[in-house]
């Protein structure tokens, strides 16, 4: 048997000592308050049935893309998809990656150059973090959702750069950050890039499906789409599938296709899933996809009434998304209340610490167009029981 280095033992073993070594859970029929399926679309039969028929109608009977996008991988279906986005998320251009951690870091490696300054949101998602760190771009974080503080950090690390240096500055948040359920002021994000000439990136991974008329997003419910240099949308949310794009300029599509290598060097998607993309777009907007999210919003707004009635609005972060965090400070207590919760039939998931900042472990409600209120209801009884 191989030896295992001492040094990564103790890292385990520091882990398993904080009561937060991860490992991978069994699935069961639990009711589910956790998994990002806002829509109901990874388990809908006919999106399922219609990709079959998809995919029959252009005579696909392919089962893998073959090889890279830029060798053997880049078949029909990418162009009528990447086609489809542009339209939908009214977007010059959208390029398709293999998932929302391959384009985050495909996007910001390749992107911010040498001597270019990037600031991001404190709550930013690990890819985004990834991708930065891989790059040659300096990078500085601000305080969640504070403009202000953003200003501010701006004025001290342009202070400390040459005047001769060419210098672009990149501006990241989320549209609805995963762990908190939240959202940035965005119009004022948006202006304040604007009206600086620094380029704003924003992650709508949690609002597509969600947000939006027939899903868009909240960059384009509240009609910022011509003011974003990038959008990041991922397609394993809301909509139930797999895979994620670029949304941005021809130009920014021809410069992530030469020098993005999560992009340039992984085998393609293969035509099922574009398939499955198109198919779950498709049926988000007809009247069943609409009537999917327009059950996830009065899930939301039920959600948030049952918190006021049983006083607990106190203990959650405000949001108005399909996210609902409830803060329970320390993993042992917070992996209690989970299992508790467990026991009675309900999958809501513990996030501890390290994934969020320790003293802001969390129960995160993920809330779906098909809980019914009678869960909802249940569950936030079970949790004022037991905190």
């Amino acid at each position: 048997m191989q030896i295992f280095p001492n040094k990564l033992q103790q890292k385990l073993s520091e882990r398993a000592k904080n009561n937060s070594l991860r490992s991978l859970p069994i699935t069961e029929n639990h009711i589910d308050f956790s998994s990002n399926d806002y829509l109901g679309f990874g388990q809908n039969e006919d999106i399922y049935a219609n990709t079959f028929h998809y995919l029959l109608g252009k005579n696909i009977s392919q089962n893998g893309a073959t090889g890279s996008r830029l060798i053997s991988g880049n078949h029909e279906l990418y162009t009528e998809l990447e086609n489809y986005l542009t339209n939908f998320h009214q977007v010059e251009s959208a390029l398709v990656f293999n998932s929302g951690y391959d384009a985050n870091i495909g996007f910001f490696s390749a992107v911010p150059q040498r001597n270019d300054l990037v600031f991001y949101d404190e709550s930013i998602h690990a890819s985004i973090r990834d991708g930065i760190k891989m790059g040659n771009a300096k990078s500085h974080k601000f305080k969640h959702n504070d403009l202000e503080d953003l200003s501010s950090k701006i004025e001290l690390a342009v202070e400390g750069q040459s005047k001769e240096l060419d210098t672009d500055i990149y501006i990241v948040t989320e549209s609805v950050f995963s762990m908190d359920g939240d959202s940035p002021d965005l119009r004022a994000f948006s202006e304040f890039c604007k009206s600086n000439g620094f380029y704003f990136v924003v992650d709508e991974a949690h609002a597509v499906g969600v947000f939006g008329r027939k899903g868009t997003g909240l960059v384009q419910e509240l009609e910022l789409q011509e003011q974003i240099f990038a959008r990041i949308i991922t397609f394993g949310k809301a909509m139930g599938c797999h895979g994620a794009a670029v949304l941005g300029s021809t130009t920014l599509k021809s410069y992530l296709l030469n020098f993005s290598r999560s992009f340039m060097y992984t085998t393609g998607l293969p035509p099922h899933t574009l398939a499955t993309i198109f198919s779950a777009y498709t049926f988000l907007g007809i009247s069943n996809g609409i009537t999917e999210q327009e059950a996830l919003k009065e899930n939301i707004s039920v959600f948030k009434g049952k918190l006021n009635t049983l006083g607990l609005s106190k203990n959650f972060i405000p949001s108005e998304s399909a996210i609902q965090s409830c803060v329970i400070s320390g993993n042992d207590k917070v992996k209690s209340i989970s299992k508790k919760l467990l026991d009675n039939g309900f999958n809501v998931k513990a996030i501890l610490s390290p994934t969020v900042a320790e003293g802001e472990e969390r129960l995160r409600f993920c809330l779906h167009s098909f809980n019914t209120k009678e869960e909802i209801g249940f569950v936030l009884q079970l949790l004022k029981n037991h905190l």
